[in-house]
């Protein structure tokens, strides 16, 4: 569990504390639970005051995971989409993208990395040489603004002055293996450094009957990260870069929904990224830091957009290819200032950002290649003021005032400016009656920016809108708002071997933007798919977050987590008629949880064990597949020596079949006559390994 200080003397417990694996071997020699600092907040010291989920060091290696996805289940109403060759888009309590195509997405869940603003890439999300991971629930707009309706997740990588060398290497089934390697330390008497790099590749978990392979599914990625810091007297900067060199195939679906396909053009999802930041610091009457972030990305995302091969159905069959290459390069600054004094404190801010997206789409179906390009300038104030109004009572008060711009010009001939003036805010209040229990009420505002239909619009002149439909509807979406009310209580023994974090939490949509699709029959009686977003007229996502931990002994430790999801369209008819008034929201299982141990046998061998499930839920609001409920087992058995550690592990040991992506609104297969079925693509089976660690 997290705990940080909310006034002097007091102890607060922050939520999360899903970093509940024990630093092996020795971080269980007391039996108390590991203090852990929350850092992606405005004010750190308040971190306690939502609901937060932290994965530290120790849970990456427990699940020997290499990215974020493999992690995300140990939070509870967390969920993630992929349509990809991973992850890439998460939801939070309900709320997040599944898909991006044509369209630029306006996110609802943001990224950052040391910082550094990478909403949107989550094929960035790896996990070697992270020392931290926070996932904060709820609206985060005082702190990043529009990008964060949803909430917030933020990687930390290890500091520069962290003394020490590791590296791994590592072999898995389905041709997985891994080498890494990370060190860093003082270099002078005022300046470290450190430099990681992990490449992992694996054939991946789908085999093409059709051309004899089984890598067209597989991964091939390279992480690099350094970093520099200095530190004189009340000042100190730090740099960071980050390098990523992700090669994956993409060849997910199947005619038959299973993991054997038939495409003879397997698809690529890549990326390439340069990111970096440079943050000062100076500590005085007044505290002030400010960071430099830039971050330039190329991406190709391409499939077999028929699934199968030429001659599968001669009668009927069609064959397409789909590439979206797609490049951004974001810059950003921002300058915070923060005050402490005897009763109140203040933080205030202002943030700039430029970002320009442009894609090109080269498709079967195009006589030429799809050129569009976005530009989006976004110039924020923001602040936040706590009072200590008792000796345990605190309140506070943060706010955002946000001007976004948007630009965007496409080959068809669409333009659009738009420029939109957003504000977020939080207030909130602290009890703190004693230093074994905490609680806290909080209300805050979030905000998603609208936009142009670009697609919409370059087809309006082709199109016969159905009744209830007109260009001004359909043309562009308008902004969504949410207000999210939460009540915690946290609370822990005198001992700090017992702690418990209880959230309830009801966000109320308004304007909600939800994906819509026109279908258009082609000569040859495949299917065309004009995607467009929609504003809902509103929606609610209410629901129940605990998580807790137990350590009765120094040998053993025991957690649990518990997520409660309700969410639905309060009242939503889509522009072709569709009454989806009561209808459960995408992407929002009901219910899932987790419940672990981990057992220090000795000072050589550790155990660990973990049972995570999810309840079923709809891949989307344009149609009934769902994805099934699915209950995971994870385990590890570990043996260390001196500074070397031998990590036997596994994940989703029973070999459950489960979905990560699902479509139901067309048919696929010419052998079927094109019928309406659904089709699915499967989530990671059975997946086994041994890991060789050295860390000294």
């Amino acid at each position: 569990m997290s705990t940080s200080s909310a006034t002097s003397g007091q102890r607060c417990i922050a939520p999360a504390a899903l970093a509940l694996l024990l630093h092996f071997p020795g971080a269980a020699a007391s039996g108390n639970l590991e203090e852990v600092v929350v850092s992606a907040t405005l004010r750190p010291a308040h971190g306690e005051q939502r609901s937060i989920t932290i994965f530290d060091k120790a849970l990456i290696d427990a699940r020997s995971a290499q990215h974020l996805e493999n992690l995300l289940s140990a939070a509870p109403n967390i969920n993630s989409a992929s349509g990809a060759s991973r992850a890439r888009f998460i939801q939070i309590r309900g709320v997040g993208e599944r898909s991006q195509f044509v369209e630029p997405v306006n996110a609802s869940v943001a990224m950052l990395l040391d910082g550094i603003d990478l909403t949107g890439l989550g094929a960035a999300a790896t996990t070697w040489d992270i020392q931290q991971i926070e996932i904060l629930r709820g609206p985060q707009g005082t702190l990043l603004g529009a990008n964060a309706l949803a909430g917030l997740i933020s990687l930390n990588t290890t500091p520069s002055d962290s003394k020490g060398l590791k590296f791994a290497i590592g072999t898995e089934n389905r041709g997985g293996r891994r080498f890494a390697a990370a060190g860093g330390g003082e270099l002078t008497s005022s300046t470290s450094g450190r430099l990681a790099i992990e490449q992992y590749r694996s054939d991946g978990v789908m085999t093409n009957t059709y051309l004899n392979r089984s890598d067209t599914q597989g991964k091939d990625e390279l992480t690099v990260r350094g970093g520099l810091a200095w530190e004189g007297g009340d000042q100190s900067v730090e740099a960071n870069w980050h390098f990523f060199d992700i090669d994956n195939g993409y060849d997910a679906f199947s005619l038959d929904n299973s993991r054997q396909t038939l495409s003879d053009e397997p698809g690529r999802d890549t990326l390439l990224t340069h990111a970096g930041r440079l943050k000062w610091r100076v500590q005085g009457s007044i505290n002030l830091s400010a960071q430099l972030s830039v971050a330039k990305t190329d991406t190709e995302y391409a499939y077999d957009e028929d699934w199968a091969y030429v001659g599968i159905a001669p009668a009927l069959e069609y064959s397409s290819f789909d590439t979206y290459l797609r490049d951004r390069d974001m810059q950003s600054f921002e300058i915070r200032a923060d005050k402490d004094q005897q009763d109140w404190r203040w933080a205030l801010g202002a943030y700039l950002k430029h970002e320009k997206e442009t894609l090109t789409r080269r498709y079967t179906y195009l006589e030429n290649d799809f050129d569009s390009a976005l530009t989006v300038d976004t110039g924020a104030v923001f602040g936040q003021v706590d009072f200590s109004l008792t000796n345990t009572l605190t309140a506070y008060l943060g706010g955002r005032l946000e001007q976004r711009k948007a630009d965007y010009v496409d080959s068809a001939e669409v333009s659009s400016s738009l420029t939109d003036h957003l504000w977020s805010g939080r207030i909130g209040i602290d009890w703190t009656p004693s230093n074994q229990q905490s609680f806290y009420l909080s209300i805050s505002r979030g905000v998603r920016a609208g936009g142009p239909n670009s697609s919409l619009l370059s087809s309006l002149p082709t199109l016969t809108l159905q009744k209830g439909e007109s260009e001004a509807n359909l043309g562009r979406f308008d902004e969504e708002f949410l207000i999210n009310t939460e009540l915690g209580w946290r609370w822990q023994d005198t001992r700090g071997t017992l702690e418990s974090a209880l959230t309830l939490f009801s966000m109320a949509r308004k304007d909600q933007q939800v994906k819509q699709s026109l279908s258009l029959v082609r000569g040859d009686g495949s299917t065309q798919f004009i995607e467009y977003i929609d504003n809902a007229a509103k929606g609610h996502n209410r629901g129940i977050e605990w998580q807790g931990v137990w350590a009765p002994s120094p040998e053993l430790q025991l957690k649990a987590s518990l997520g409660y999801l309700k969410a639905q369209f309060d009242a939503y008819r889509t522009a072709t008629g569709q009454d989806l008034s009561g209808r459960a929201q995408p992407q929002a299982p009901e219910w899932m949880g987790s419940v672990g141990a981990t057992w220090t046998i000795n000072n050589s061998w550790l155990a660990g064990v973990e049972f995570t499930a999810m309840d079923s839920y709809l891949f989307s609001d344009r149609h009934l597949a769902r994805s099934p409920a699915r209950q995971l087992v994870n385990a590890h058995l570990d043996w260390a020596w001196d500074s070397w550690r031998i990590s036997v592990w596994g994940r989703n040991l029973s070999n459950e079949t489960y979905y990560t992506r699902g479509f139901g609104s067309f048919g696929n297969d010419p052998r079927k006559g094109y019928i309406l079925e659904p089709y699915y693509q499967y989530g990671e089976p059975r997946i086994y390994g041994i890991t060789l660690n050295y860390e000294r």
